[in-house]
């Protein structure tokens, strides 16, 4: 990738953030607290769920990628064999398993400040291997560069997946009849 897409801040969903939720995912979002992080299209590529749904089931996954054309491209990696890659490296070099280790408090530290969930590792294989590049990645992209060395050397290989404009075309909400206008 020539440049990754810029942080943005996380805001509050809104009804075509949702929409396009569903068109990404196919399925209504489950325990979404905000929009993490937006493509450079616009549309939403992580959310950030609640660490328990709405039925009290533990969900340890904070940062959740939506994108389909990120998480295919981040497939894609995880079938040449980059998470095993990074796991040996993990296991031989001391600097980048502290940083990894840092990553994983920093992900526990923002999933435990909306609610703390003893005893649930954070995800994506933190801290001692890498078993989820998607959640990598999306942690990258919510943080920003230096947070998740692994997430950030992930987002790195990616295409630019935004450059063919939005991943799906959300519905236009109905428009509203004269008669039904104040």
């Amino acid at each position: 990738m020539d440049t990754p897409p810029p942080r943005t801040e996380p805001t509050a969903p809104t009804d075509a953030d949702i929409a396009a939720f569903k068109e990404q995912l196919g399925r209504p979002p489950r325990g979404l607290r905000t929009i993490a992080h937006r493509c450079p299209c616009g549309l939403p590529d992580v959310v950030e769920t609640a660490p328990r749904l709405e039925d009290g089931t533990p969900f340890p996954t904070t940062y959740y990628l939506t994108c389909p054309r990120a998480a295919s491209a981040i497939g894609t990696l995880e079938a040449n064999g980059v998470m095993k890659e990074m796991t040996a490296r993990l296991a031989e070099d001391a600097e980048l398993a502290d940083a990894y280790r840092a990553a994983h408090q920093d992900y526990l530290a923002r999933r435990d400040a909306i609610e703390e969930l003893v005893g649930f590792p954070s995800a994506g294989g933190m801290p001692d291997r890498v078993k989820c590049l998607h959640v990598l990645v999306a942690h990258s992209l919510v943080a920003g560069p230096g947070v998740n060395p692994l997430g950030d050397e992930a987002l790195a290989m990616l295409p630019e997946w935004w450059r063919k404009g939005p991943c799906v075309t959300v519905p236009e909400p109905p428009a509203e009849s004269e008669e039904a206008r104040p």
